[in-house]
């Protein structure tokens, strides 16, 4: 039992394996958590330099929903603002780490981490906005405060 508020990962084999499962659609369902979505993200953009995340992101995320029987519409499915909130979070997080840092070490400092939080993204989005039909479909600018961006 733990009092966190979220689920640590138990070592670095276990963020490859969702990260993996991910790419490959051979990740279960119930395996796809918050937790497993960040830690996903952050091992693709810090150890999978052959994969371009910008780029491939939404393409991987919906192939990976539509593999266990998920739908991507307007209102289900993949998110891409949310995503991006997401990312640029990641890249904020990983801005102020070492690059040698293990893995496991990396994924749950973030997850405990405001920008791991369910609700980071609307310290910058208002609800009505982020939960939007278009918000979902395709990225949308924040209406409350600016994405932070990594130097």
């Amino acid at each position: 039992m733990t009092d966190l508020p979220f689920r640590p990962f138990k070592d670095d084999a276990e963020i490859r394996r969702i990260g993996e499962g991910l790419l490959a659609c051979g990740l279960p369902r119930a395996d796809w958590t918050h937790e497993a979505h960040l830690a996903a993200t952050l091992w693709l953009i810090r150890d999978r330099s052959d994969i371009d995340v910008d780029r491939e992101i939404a393409g991987i995320i919906s192939r990976f929903n539509e593999s266990v029987g998920g739908v991507n519409d307007s209102t289900q499915g993949y998110h891409e603002t949310i995503t991006r909130a997401f990312i640029a979070g990641i890249r904020l997080y990983l801005a102020g780490r070492r690059p040698a840092e293990p893995l496991l070490t990396a994924v749950n400092a973030l997850l405990a981490s405001p920008m791991g939080k369910r609700d980071w993204p609307l310290r910058f989005y208002s609800r009505e906005l982020l939960f939007s039909v278009p918000a979902r479909c395709k990225f949308v600018a924040p209406d409350l405060a600016p994405l932070p961006v990594a130097c």
